[in-house]
């Protein structure tokens, strides 16, 4: 990271929520079981928060045998009345698998989709009731390491292969977090068929549980990936953007992946629960998402 202390190029995680949060009370919601949905660290919740109607869908909470035997939860949705729909793997934000992210998995659900959010913090703590962001990076966030997320996501695919949905037909999205995560799982399985990444970093410090940086991961890439990122992000500079639209341009990766930088939108704009949220970059990012699945998953 280069700048001044006062004023890095990439902000860290938590910084980067809260710079691109900026509360207006004015549009929040009083509370209610809806609001109570929502992670702690997300409270409280800005009145643009979508609840998606569950009719027709079948929803439910399960429990996915990983590879080292661990039970992670997981939230479905899908078509109740459809036979085996493509499988999309909701890769949740630093705040686990919450309300937004549940009703994510709704709206695929929605759009024909068999959608399941891992919860890929579950090992290590409940994201969900930690209110304080560096405690939330610092006590469980940080301690997810990059190999057992992977194999996470291989063993939610294996579910859900055997539990109603298509295997054969696999897609994956993530926020934030998540979309650092869907770069890397492109990388990392051949089975999968595309990817759709929300502003996850694509240049990022190394660790010894998360060694892998996105930018570093491009020749690997085996199913394409949509990047859907904002202009306004002080945590994934446009910077960086133009770093990794080069980078795949040299490793042959694009086309077909591709990179849209939405103009006017900050860190998070898909996210209608925070005063973050961009109505016309997260309209356009939601159509380009589900014509990216229709054309490479379904």
């Amino acid at each position: 990271m280069t700048g001044t202390k006062d004023q890095p190029d990439r902000l860290p995680e938590d910084r980067n929520w809260i710079g691109s949060t900026g509360l207006d009370r004015r549009k929040l919601l009083v509370g209610g079981a809806f609001a109570a949905g929502f992670a702690a660290a997300c409270r409280p919740i800005s009145s643009s928060a979508v609840q998606t109607p569950g009719e027709g869908l079948k929803e439910e909470t399960v429990s996915i045998e990983a590879s080292d035997g661990f039970a992670m939860p997981a939230f479905v949705a899908r078509p109740a009345a459809a036979k085996a729909a493509p499988i999309v793997v909701v890769v949740h934000e630093i705040f686990g698998v919450h309300e937004w992210i549940r009703d994510i998995c709704r709206r695929f659900a929605r759009a024909g989709y068999y959608a399941v959010a891992p919860d890929l913090f579950a090992r290590h703590g409940d994201a969900t009731k930690v209110a304080d962001f560096k405690q939330l990076i610092a006590t469980i966030v940080s301690k997810a390491p990059d190999a057992q997320v992977l194999n996470d996501i291989d063993a939610t695919y294996g579910w859900a292969g055997s539990h109603g949905g298509d295997g054969k037909r696999r897609g994956i999205t993530g926020f934030c977090w998540g979309g650092r995560v869907v770069w890397l799982y492109a990388a990392h399985s051949a089975a999968l068929d595309a990817g759709v990444a929300f502003y996850g970093r694509l240049i990022s410090d190394k660790t010894q549980l998360q060694p892998l940086n996105v930018i570093e991961q491009v020749s690997a890439l085996k199913a394409p990936v949509l990047g859907q990122y904002g202009a306004l992000d002080k945590g994934i500079p446009v910077a960086d953007v133009e770093k990794m639209q080069a980078a795949l341009k040299i490793a042959g990766k694009a086309p077909p992946d591709t990179i849209t930088v939405h103009p006017g939108a900050d860190h998070g704009f898909m996210a209608d629960y925070r005063p973050s949220y961009n109505e016309a970059a997260a309209k356009a990012a939601w159509e380009a998402t589900l014509g990216w699945f229709g054309k490479y998953v379904k």
